[in-house]
């Protein structure tokens, strides 16, 4: 006789049928462990005493939590028994929810809870819980929109707590207060009520004025703190505002400015000099009693024996190098003694040293841009022409990547070089090429000459033209020839020599590029003034002008760039940010020809930010 086998669910689900056949008398809610929320709820619903039933369906979804199994949790929360929990149990239910929302970033259901709640409601759970409550609940009015009332829990939070980690706590306070949309953080400091309330909406607020620099930041706070000195951030002020307001002392005070002076690399190595030195004299914050800048020729020896010799000479900071080579001698030292600020970047993937910053006009940075800009205007699949060579696999890389994290994607890319036949790679990255081929294939097939006019492919948004000028001008009326007059065309800011030149550029009309804030920009006092004054300052000479000029700024602000999220510098090579492996990125302007010239577009709007 052959043996029966029960798999384990089956036999499970037989005691669960048992049960509810028999009723719940035997069913002991304060010792029975549900398998799944299934199960949970269906044991809960047998039983009379609402209460109870409550008790039990959130001692279920704490063991859910404890597992790290969530969207059980979740199941059984925000099922209908748990709708409308009784007064005995609704803060632990509130507590429970708020723990998975944050957990699963639930935004919806982040909202349904906020909604039921107010800034204060942490304080009703017991004092071993009121943090923890404190922090879900500030959590969870962050994941709903809400960062104000976030804000406004924490702050209710220190005056509670004497236990509180006070600095941690005022980081959290701030980086809430960040996230609020100005109008409403406007208002809110003008209608705030209570001594803490109002100084932190007060400093959020002032502190969001247009057009402040770090410099302007930095006074700001220091004159808050004066006109609020019993309030506790004036006493511990976040981490963030530390650094902000202790700019000026961390300021190098000596520097050494090591660039090649001599050789093939002379002309880029004086133009930074002279943009970085025009911006020091330019600087009303500088202290020209304090600071000490020495420049060195990078040209006539290795970078590796000048950074020893300048280590040694108690510098703050070395500017440079400027050449791919030497930054990669810097990149293999196991410690810098005096911090670096590389004036260009290592090979991505490259683990830079403790202390080395790197910057330059990287075209990688506007690749990322110009996928950015495609993906803001819906135009997801394009065409790419980039020049060969080791620079422009760079650009590719790039450019192909952040399509990819945009959800574009390059139909086709057609390298070349500048001396190919221009008209040959332009058929074929339109696709004429290709309908060529089928028409000839077809004839060769019924062995008749048939009538035949070729088309562009027709799948594509736009076309992506990675170009110096001379060249850019006979691409662009060669997309007109070959049908494709009618896709918008973008490009680096490679496509711009940076001086207007109308009788020449009228062949660019309609293209859409990137460029610096010191090509683009309409006012702007330093290129005004070193124009006046200095030699070397147009076209790509006066771009790497405005690269030492940036870096200047950047020497002030190093560590806070770095450490400070969302910390930036509106320079003349764009709006410089930094991440936490030391690595500026810029975003420029955009531009598009018209009449041979450049027009300076407006910024695209950005996502709509989240409303309290």
């Amino acid at each position: 006789m052959m043996k029966k086998s029960y798999r384990p669910h089956a036999l499970a689900c037989l005691s669960l049928a048992f049960l509810l056949i028999s009723g719940c008398a035997n069913v002991n809610l304060q010792s029975h462990i549900a398998q799944s929320p299934a199960e949970a709820l269906d044991v809960a619903a047998q039983e009379s005493d609402r209460e109870a039933a409550q008790r039990y369906l959130l001692r279920m979804a704490s063991r859910f939590q404890e597992q790290g199994n969530h969207v059980a949790a979740r199941t059984v929360l925000r099922s209908s028994q748990l709708q409308s929990p009784v007064d005995t149990v609704r803060l632990q239910a509130w507590l429970l929810s708020m723990a998975s929302a944050v957990a699963l970033d639930d935004a919806g259901w982040a909202g349904e809870l906020a909604a039921q709640m107010s800034p204060d409601t942490f304080t009703g759970y017991p004092g071993d819980l009121m943090a923890r409550a404190a922090n879900l609940q500030a959590q969870t009015y962050t994941l709903a929109g809400r960062p104000l009332d976030g804000a406004q829990t924490l702050i209710l939070l220190a005056q509670a707590d004497p236990e509180a980690d006070v600095q941690a706590l005022h980081d959290q306070i701030w980086q809430a207060l960040k996230r609020v949309p100005e109008p409403r953080l406007a208002e809110a400091s003008s209608q705030a009520i209570g001594y803490e309330s109002q100084g932190w909406l007060e400093l959020a607020a002032q502190l969001r004025q247009p057009g402040l620099s770090l410099d302007d930041q930095g006074r700001m706070i220091r004159r808050w703190q004066n006109h609020w000195p019993g309030h506790p951030a004036a006493q511990v002020l976040p981490s963030e505002l530390q650094l902000i307001a202790g700019l000026a002392a961390s300021r190098p005070e000596k520097i050494a400015l090591a660039l090649p002076l001599d050789g093939a690399f002379a002309s880029a190595g004086k133009a930074i000099r002279d943009g970085f030195l025009a911006a020091y004299y330019l600087d009303a914050s500088a202290d020209r009693s304090k600071t000490d800048i020495r420049v060195f020729n990078t040209a006539t020896r290795s970078f590796a024996s000048l950074y020893s010799e300048l280590a040694s000479q108690d510098f703050d900071l070395i500017v440079g190098p400027l050449e791919k080579e030497a930054l990669s001698a810097v990149a293999g030292m196991n410690t810098l003694p005096v911090p670096v600020l590389g004036l260009n970047y290592l090979p991505e993937g490259t683990v830079a040293p403790e202390g080395l910053y790197q910057y330059g006009l990287s075209a990688e940075d506007e690749a990322r841009q110009i996928a950015d800009r495609l993906s803001q205007e819906h135009l997801n699949q394009v065409l790419v022409l980039i020049p060969r060579g080791d620079w422009g696999d760079r650009v590719e890389k790039a450019l192909l990547s952040r399509l990819r994290e945009d959800g574009g994607a390059a139909l086709d890319v057609e390298r070349f070089f500048r001396e190919d036949n221009l008209r040959t790679v332009t058929a074929d990255v339109l696709g004429i090429t290709a309908s060529r081929e089928r028409a000839i294939q077809v004839e060769r097939t019924i062995g008749v000459n048939v009538e035949f006019e070729p088309r562009r492919r027709q799948d594509a948004d736009a076309i992506v033209m990675v170009a110096e000028p001379t060249v850019a001008r006979q691409f662009k009326p060669l997309f007109a020839f070959y049908f494709g007059g009618d896709l918008p065309v973008y490009a680096p800011s490679i496509v711009y020599e940076g001086t207007p030149y109308p009788a020449r550029d009228r062949d660019l009309n309609g293209v859409t590029f990137t460029d610096i804030p010191w090509v683009l920009a309409e006012q702007d006092a330093l290129r005004r003034q070193a124009q006046a004054h200095l030699s070397g300052t147009h076209g790509q000479l006066g771009r790497l002008f405005a690269m030492g000029a940036d870096a200047w700024q950047l020497s002030k602000r190093l560590p806070l760039l770095r450490q400070v999220d969302g910390a930036a510098i509106d320079g003349q090579t764009g709006r410089l940010t930094m991440t936490p492996d030391g690595r500026v990125h810029r975003e420029q302007l955009w531009a598009r020809f018209e009449n041979g010239r450049p027009k300076l577009l407006t910024p695209t709007p950005e996502e709509p930010a989240a409303t309290d």
